[in-house]
């Protein structure tokens, strides 16, 4: 069994392994101390300098896309390596979801922790930075849909905390055996409605908070210098945002940055940015778009509504934007707002965006 570190909290010796990591005996002062870290010992600046605005991607679908024969052409055409292709975009940081307890299917499973910390120590040696993506589940959760780990799911709100505990910590700590420090964690999923229902649901909010802010507390044990988001969907909605934020703040809430998806195009993206602008000034936290994306077969258009997003977001201090699963074609997957054409296995112009802005 690989032994994934040896950690020492107090007078307790514990030992990181893939399988059954006993929960953590964390002192709330220390904890308290290593969120202060956030923004007080100046995380932020290191993990991303104001001065520097963000352009990622989600990129998750990359390893089982080269496993079933997939590969990518440059915009001449060229077979080329995907990282080389995407920094040719300006792109410095890769997004990469991971499940706890995930199936087989190429494009709705995998992404374990074991297989995000392989892709994670790709991204790094590629000179990308990484936000690694907890969903809190075995597969996809999402604004309208967020169902706790199978294995998880008869549990009460004490065991799931438990569970909370020992899962994050156990995830980062593969993450650090494989020499990866994630430029920044993201605990849940657009989470508007809350984590692991029913337990964890907003409608809960003691609750909810108590698990998101596990997840926090064990990021900041095992790297305490990376800034944490909470994620959200739907801007244009900002009374759903207000009551997410509202709830985990009141009761406690821990978190570095706000994470958003929006997928708004053209003359919706005004509206947008400007709620954007009102949830970092109201929460007093930087946002970052940490998911974009517009229909593959209007390329121009989300070229348009990319650079628009990045301008708009740059002007009120937001951190950066990430494309969702650009590289993406089909058969592989029919999910229509990829940036890569299928015909061609070239990226379209939507992806410009990232260009000159």
């Amino acid at each position: 069994m690989t032994t994934y570190g040896t950690r020492r909290v107090g007078k307790v010796e514990e030992k990181s392994t893939p399988t059954g990591i006993p929960r953590r005996s964390v002192l709330l002062g220390a904890v308290a101390g290593a969120g202060a870290l956030a923004f007080g010992g100046g995380a932020l600046a290191s993990s991303a300098d104001a001065a520097t605005y963000v352009k990622g991607a989600d990129i998750s679908w990359m390893p089982q896309m080269e496993a079933n024969g997939y590969y990518w052409n440059n915009s001449s055409g060229q077979r080329q390596d995907l990282f080389t292709i995407l920094k040719g975009y300006g792109i410095s940081a890769v997004s990469l979801r991971t499940w706890v307890n995930p199936s087989s299917s190429p494009t709705d499973g995998h992404c374990g922790i074991e297989e995000t910390a392989q892709m994670a120590a790709r991204c790094r040696d590629a000179g990308l930075q990484v936000l690694l993506g907890f969903h809190f589940g075995d597969t996809w959760n999402s604004a309208g849909v967020q169902n706790p780990p199978a294995a998880w799911a008869s549990m009460s709100y004490a065991q799931m905390l438990d569970a909370m505990y020992n899962y994050v910590y156990h995830s980062l700590n593969v993450i650090k055996y494989y020499g990866v420090t994630p430029g920044w964690v993201k605990i849940g999923n657009e989470s508007n409605s809350g984590i692991c229902h029913p337990v964890g649901t907003v409608s809960k909010p003691a609750q909810m908070t108590g698990l998101l802010n596990a997840a926090y507390d064990m990021s900041k044990q095992v790297f305490p210098n990376t800034p944490v988001l909470v994620h959200l969907a739907q801007p244009q909605n900002l009374s759903s945002i207000q009551n997410f934020l509202n709830a985990y703040k009141n009761n406690g809430g821990r978190w570095d940055i706000t994470g958003l998806s929006s997928y708004a195009q053209g003359g919706n993206v005004s509206g947008v940015l400007t709620n954007m602008a009102t949830i970092q000034s109201s929460y007093g936290k930087p946002v970052m778009q940490v998911e974009y994306g517009g229909p593959v077969n209007k390329p121009t258009q989300v070229r348009d509504s990319l650079r628009q997003f990045i301008t708009g977001l740059k002007g009120f201090g937001g951190l950066g934007t990430f494309y969702w699963e650009p590289e993406g074609y089909s058969p592989f997957t029919s999910y229509g707002s990829t940036a890569w054409d299928s015909s061609t296995r070239r990226p379209t112009a939507g992806m410009d965006g990232f260009l000159n802005v």
